[in-house]
């Protein structure tokens, strides 16, 4: 008994050597990540963007990125996705369209909660059909003839 438990010892033992590299590689990602939303939230503070005072909204993204280091950050409520969409389908169809790019962060986007609302703005370009070209007749001529 004992020699086949040190020989399934033994062999995990590659395995586990191997695995700890990606185990630190995703927690370095982890990391990289929470200091990246951090800067973002402290620009977000510092621009008065937020619907808090600075110092509210300072120590909110603080605490985000200690709850983000320590692994006690939730993962992002996915039913806040589904009620922008479902805001979307009030509308006619052909503006659904649009609605919804916006929804999901497309175009530009100002205001705040606190100030009263939050714009956003997707501009679409399109090409319309080609004019026909000119036949060098002024419109007069032709009721002349």
């Amino acid at each position: 008994m004992k020699t086949s438990t040190l020989i399934r010892s033994l062999a995990l033992a590659p395995l586990i050597v191997l695995a700890a590299p990606a185990a630190m590689a995703a927690d370095k990602a982890a990391q990289q990540s929470a200091r990246a939303r951090f800067e973002h939230d402290s620009a977000v503070c510092n621009s008065g963007r937020s619907n808090q005072d600075r110092a509210t909204c300072m120590q909110e993204a603080r605490a985000a990125l200690a709850a983000s280091q320590g692994g006690r950050l939730p993962e992002a409520d996915p039913s806040l996705a589904r009620n922008a969409t479902k805001r979307c389908a009030a509308l006619p169809i052909d503006d659904r369209k649009d609605c919804e790019a916006r929804m999901q962060g497309q175009g530009t986007t100002s205001g705040s909660a606190a100030a009263g609302g939050i714009y956003r703005e997707l501009v679409t370009r399109t090409i319309g059909p080609a004019e026909p070209a000119a036949s060098g007749v002024a419109p007069d001529d032709l009721e002349r003839k």
